[in-house]
């Protein structure tokens, strides 16, 4: 043991080696130790990867932002309602939800289906009161747009209500045959156009406030909720309504077979009904007037949907078809209802929505607040 120990010899080096004892068969093990890393070298390493990760990140939100602008989806997210699971082909539900404002959810879905070539047919899923005239009028001309440049077949599915503004945009299946269906609650019609507008002059007076506001011309405050409205400018106004009135007529007639090119027929059903009065008709009565085709569910639209589809295609397998839907994404805001409610220039938008004049395509008499964004889909 002497001996080995006397074999063992030290070496000064750069690297720091050794040499241990020798091993049994009489060769010495050489043992290097590497010198630990100086203290710049370690900043250097560091500060090398705290560049990468800069350059990664700076990269990955370039891409995200060129995506988003290319993007007229706005990211919408596709979900599985029924059908195949494992379907390739898709029946797209495209879904107008709640008051419409500027329609630019709806535009958003259709800019998604016109890019997927895997979409057979659209199933149009309206629960809408109705809304704006423009709005209404913008989804309506998206819609046919979307049908004159893929010739994908499209139905109407109504929920609890289309009505309005959401009958108006129903209006885009055109006059193809079973191709709105109504569920059996369903509350539809509605066709009418309204300028919301209240009188608080009498309420003012009796608080002795008086409306001073300067104006170019008295027509300027033509909807002025301080005073009432004039002869004059109510024969105005009647006429502003009445121009917005027949073009939904118009819609009407051109998307419903039984009131094709037939206006007397839109104003005059039997003796002592007139579909054009804004009334609103349960989904029996709107069967019996031709403003819907069939009483059924949105599984009864998909198959009627599926069924118009493989016309169209009748290689088309319906056990490679799954229908879909889908859903804008959230932002920390839409969890956060304190900051929604707390809001201050949502409240002054909001009161100056009531003076704003502008029609509306919207089965209410209330105060149409509507700050030009749609509401999201309810699931």
């Amino acid at each position: 043991m002497a001996d080995q120990a006397d074999d063992a010899v030290p070496v000064d080096s750069p690297n720091d080696q050794a040499i241990s004892p020798a091993s049994p068969g009489g060769a010495p093990t050489v043992i290097i130790q590497s010198a630990p890393p100086s203290r710049q070298s370690r900043l250097f390493s560091r500060t090398g990867w705290i560049l990468f990760l800069l350059c990664l990140i700076s990269y990955a939100l370039q891409r995200r932002a060129t995506e988003d602008y290319f993007d007229t989806s706005g990211g919408l997210e596709e979900h599985f309602h029924s059908l195949s699971p494992q379907g390739r082909k898709k029946i797209a539900i495209l879904e107008i939800e709640g008051v419409i404002g500027s329609g630019q959810a709806a535009r958003r879905q259709i800019e998604r289906i016109r890019n997927d070539e895997n979409v057979v047919a659209v199933v149009l899923r309206v629960n809408s009161p109705g809304g704006t005239v423009t709005g209404s009028d913008y989804i309506y001309h998206h819609l046919l747009k979307l049908k004159q440049e893929t010739s994908l077949p499209m139905v109407v599915s109504m929920g609890a209500i289309a009505a309005s503004g959401g009958y108006y945009v129903s209006m885009a299946v055109g006059s193809d045959s079973d191709s709105i269906y109504a569920e059996p609650t369903t509350t539809t019609g509605s066709i009418g156009v309204i300028i919301p507008h209240y009188d608080l002059s009498g309420l003012l007076a009796e608080m002795n406030i008086k409306d001073d506001s300067i104006v170019s011309h008295q027509r300027k405050q033509m909807l002025s909720m301080t005073r009432p409205i004039s002869d004059e400018h109510r024969e105005i106004l009647q006429d502003h309504v009445n121009d917005a009135f027949q073009r939904f007529k118009q819609i009407v007639m051109a998307g419903r077979p039984a009131l094709q090119n037939d206006e007397h027929q839109l104003l005059a059903v039997g003796t002592d009904i007139n579909i054009a009065t804004g009334e609103i008709f349960t989904a029996s009565r709107a069967l019996e007037y031709g403003l819907v085709d069939k009483i059924g569910f949105i599984e009864d639209a998909i198959e009627r949907a599926l069924e118009l589809a493989r016309q169209q295609d009748q290689s088309l397998d319906p056990d490679n078809v799954r229908a879909v839907w889908f859903e804008e994404p959230r932002s920390l805001l839409d969890f956060n209802p304190l900051i929604q409610a707390n809001n201050p220039l949502g409240s002054i938008q909001a009161l100056l929505e009531l003076s704003v004049p502008r029609r509306y395509y919207l089965t209410t008499t209330l105060p149409a607040l509507i700050t030009g964004a749609d509401s999201q889909p309810a699931r």
